[in-house]
């Protein structure tokens, strides 16, 4: 039987957001923003094979009255595309002129693998979701997320990352609320507004975990995936406006879920090679031993099955058919609990 477990509303662990009038610049990669204006700015590395500057490009709102500062931030897999779509939306939505705060806006952070159209950045090959905190003597990737944590985190005093299932799966809305941080997490994901809470998978390296290991809230936000939607950037876009007001960044109340799940949840890799196809779509409730996906070969015979272990749900499914032994087949959730807001 699921638990109930009850969560009374409480901020989120940044400076809370007034209506003092903020008297600083804010400044990043070598941008200035007085208050109540907008700037851009690149964070370089060093120049690439062809001469330019490698890094990423941001775009600072640095609100008019004093509040929290926040990184949002999407493309840290090139083939997830609707992230870095909704942090481009976001802008139309901010004035600096009547923002409680400071958003520090990242709509593409691994430009390299934008560039290849992968997963993966195309100068080194490394997943830049699974190399935090980075290295100043390894790789490219390594070296930018060194960087990166050099510059960003003691600039920011919250994150919100946003993902997609790339361009071979498809994810059902949730946020990742990381085990071990819920104290830090949880008020974010519970303002993103998506039923499931994943307490995250067995990998670390990631931007998130650095925010978190620092002392700050900070959140992986989930939706879509397979191709480019309007309306997964249009659910992402409404999570972030929710957590900015959630935060005071921007006026206007939140709007909360009366309940939420607790999953537990990992990739299972598949047993035989060929091709797949799906039984089930991203949010499916199912029950166990239900069939998820099968694997056949040209002529239609199965080669190999994924079911469900137990009760629960289908968080991420296959979308690239061609299969090889050992590929990501889909992610289930079992689920933990149901969280009560009060």
């Amino acid at each position: 039987m699921t638990e109930t477990e009850t969560w009374k509303q409480q901020p989120v662990k940044v400076p809370a957001a007034t209506d003092e009038p903020q008297t600083e610049n804010f400044g990043l990669g070598g941008t200035v923003v007085a208050p109540g204006s907008v700037a851009d700015g690149r964070i370089v590395l060093g120049t690439d094979v062809h001469g330019l500057e490698a890094g990423f490009d941001f775009r600072v709102f640095h609100g008019r009255f004093k509040g929290p500062r926040i990184v949002v931030q999407g493309g840290v897999h090139g083939d997830e595309y609707d992230g870095q779509q909704a942090v481009r939306s976001l802008f139309a939505h901010l004035d600096p002129e009547q923002m409680h705060g400071t958003v520090i806006a990242i709509p593409c952070l691994s430009e390299t693998a934008f560039v290849a159209d992968a997963r993966e950045s195309g100068v080194d090959g490394c997943n830049f979701n699974r190399i935090f905190p980075g290295s100043p003597t390894g790789t490219f990737s390594n070296r930018l997320a060194d960087l990166y944590i050099r510059e960003i985190i003691p600039a920011a005093d919250a994150m919100v990352d946003i993902h997609t299932g790339g361009a071979y799966g498809q994810i059902a809305p949730l946020a990742v609320v990381q085990g071990g941080f819920e104290e830090l997490a949880q008020p974010l994901g519970i303002a993103a507004g998506n039923e499931i809470l994943w307490k995250g998978g067995a990998w670390g390296g990631t931007s998130r975990i650095a925010f978190l290991e620092a002392g700050k809230p900070a959140v992986t936000l989930e939706y879509g995936g397979g191709t480019y939607r309007r309306e997964m950037v249009q659910h992402h876009l409404g999570s972030l406006l929710n957590i900015l007001r959630y935060t005071g960044v921007l006026e206007g109340e939140a709007e909360l879920r009366g309940s939420y799940r607790r999953v537990d949840a990992t990739f299972a890799p598949s047993a035989a090679g060929g091709f797949y196809v799906a039984h089930a779509e991203p949010g499916d409730e199912v029950t166990g031993g239900a069939l998820l996906a099968e694997v056949v070969d040209h002529l239609g015979n199965v080669r190999g099955e994924v079911t469900a272990p137990n009760d629960g749900i289908v968080v991420w499914i296959r979308r690239r058919c061609a299969t090889n032994i050992g590929d990501e087949s889909i992610i289930f959730g079992t689920v933990l609990a149901e969280v009560v807001v009060e």
